[in-house]
């Protein structure tokens, strides 16, 4: 037992000091090359992204062993071909966004030179969560390579198959000194969060993102927080309830419900809502031919917790009133390939409505007005998507001036995050910072204002001596007369006589 513990804290050691060390290497390599050209990021971005078209089988492979099984189809066309196509937009956009941008001077200045450049900010702490470890690794890895960062990834404990193939992937055309990878060897992640980055793109739950952004306030460390939330789904009363129903159980089911967007809840009219379950179980027995056991289309809970975890939710809804109807037959034995559960007749008190989900349960929440349905969203915390399924122009307007959300799709659902020319982020609760195209190369670079001086700009007019006839005229231009009414003595307010 001993020598148990001894050789766990002899590799806690080693993986604590391989962190250290592959930081400073990296602070050093930054240091000695800060401004990769445009040629070189394009060449980083190329390289991934052949060794993503390489190592697609193994990686598909890998997570359906970490997740006990994942369909190959979703990690491939979720975790890879999303990749891909944020590189692919990296690759055609960089040098636009790398220009220099021209701004205007205050006419105070006129015939001065302002702009704008964008300078890498060094090294980039990446945290990925394990619901898609590739897309989640790789598109904040794309970010920072962009911006002409290097990369540090802690990938997530509970996927060393998939932390191992992606260390193979990148350690075969990078060095330590511009992207490494750290997974479960290292048990304490505040060895990693604790580091003084330059800035933590992390993707997970509010309540670790709260310690993230704890840990690197230490360092002043700038933060991108994705986190996730209570995303609602809105069908409103002009939308087929069938067509609803198809698109939010494809975003219910997809990957088990383990992702971020995932529709949470819909929010029905209430003359509608037996309409629409019944579309969601016709659905869901469609797409997995009315069983998920042993189904080569329907991706598992990831492990036994998260199991337990969503059905713990479940329980506690029974126990409180609801009623729950699984999609399809329960998994025999002790498989993770849950069938969808719908949950109806809830209370605020039940978990299901006051968690993020995150698993295969869809609360079915019915609503009489369009107002109610927006005060239901509103007194909740912003969440990262909003689903808004609606055929009226004005109705949509309507919705998405009075809700906030990190982002929206209109009559379908998650297809907003991969459409890499638009920010991907969230806000409140849900978040804060975006990645993604432009955005993504703004969020890791630094905008430094340059200023020049023409040579013969008069720019010691302003100098001491004060009171000049230029300066008095100056301030007479842009600040015009103040107010003679107003004294000190008028405005400070009067002090207290007991």
């Amino acid at each position: 037992m001993n020598d148990t513990t001894d050789m766990r804290h002899a590799a806690a050691a080693a993986a604590n000091e391989r962190v250290l060390r592959i930081f400073a290497a990296q602070q050093a390599a930054f240091g000695q090359q800060p401004y990769p050209g445009v040629d070189e990021r394009r060449a980083r971005l190329k390289t991934l992204k052949n060794q993503v078209q390489r190592y697609q089988d193994v990686l598909a492979e890998a997570m359906s062993k970490d997740f006990s099984f994942r369909s190959e189809a979703e990690s491939k066309m979720l975790d890879m071909l999303g990749s891909m196509l944020e590189l692919n937009h990296a690759i055609s956009h960089v040098r636009r966004w790398m220009k220099r941008s021209r701004r205007s001077t205050e006419l105070l200045f006129l015939s001065n030179r302002v702009e704008v450049r964008y300078q890498p900010k060094g090294v980039v702490g990446v945290i990925v969560p394990w619901n898609f470890p590739i897309y989640l690794a790789l598109g904040p890895l794309t970010a920072a390579l962009t911006a002409g960062n290097r990369v540090m990834i802690k990938m997530p404990e509970v996927t060393p198959a998939t932390n191992a193939a992606l260390k193979a992937l990148l350690g075969e055309v990078f060095p330590e000194d511009l992207v490494a990878v750290v997974g479960e060897e290292l048990p304490d992640p505040n060895v990693f969060t604790s580091l003084p980055f330059n800035h933590i793109v992390f993707t997970g739950s509010p309540a670790v993102g709260r310690i993230v952004m704890r840990t690197a306030a230490d360092n002043l460390t700038p933060v991108t927080l994705e986190l996730g939330g209570k995303s609602p789904a809105l069908v409103t009363r002009n939308y087929p309830v069938g067509d609803a129903a198809t698109r939010i159980t494809h975003g219910k089911s997809a990957n088990c419900g383990q992702i971020c967007v995932s529709p949470d809840y819909a929010l029905v009219p209430r003359e509608r809502v037996d309409d629409f379950i019944a579309g969601v179980r016709r659905t869901f027995g469609r797409f997995y031919d009315n069983r998920t056991d042993g189904n080569a289309n329907y991706t598992a809970v990831v492990n036994d917790r998260q199991f337990q975890r969503v059905q713990s939710l479940l329980d506690d809804a029974r126990a409180k009133g609801a009623r729950v109807e699984a999609c399809a037959p329960l998994p025999a034995g002790k498989g993770r390939q849950m069938p969808l559960h719908i949950v109806t007749g809830m209370t605020p008190d039940m978990r299901v409505m006051q968690e993020e989900l995150f698993g295969p349960i869809l609360p079915v929440v019915p609503y009489d007005t369009m107002e109610d349905a927006i005060a239901f969203i509103n007194e909740r915390p912003r969440p990262l998507a909003l689903y808004c399924f609606s055929h009226d122009g004005g109705e949509r307007d309507e919705l998405l001036r009075r809700t906030h959300s990190g982002g929206v799709a209109v009559n379908d659902w998650g297809w907003q995050v991969v459409n890499h020319d638009a920010p991907f982020g969230g806000i409140g609760n849900s978040g804060m910072g975006t990645y993604h195209g432009e955005e993504g190369f703004r969020e890791l670079s630094h905008a430094k204002t340059v200023f020049q001086r023409q040579r013969f700009f008069p720019i010691d007019l302003f100098y001491p001596p004060y009171g000049s006839f230029v300066q008095r005229l100056a301030l007479k231009f842009f600040l015009g007369h103040g107010d003679p009414r107003l004294t000190a003595s008028r405005t400070t307010p009067a002090t207290r006589k007991d």
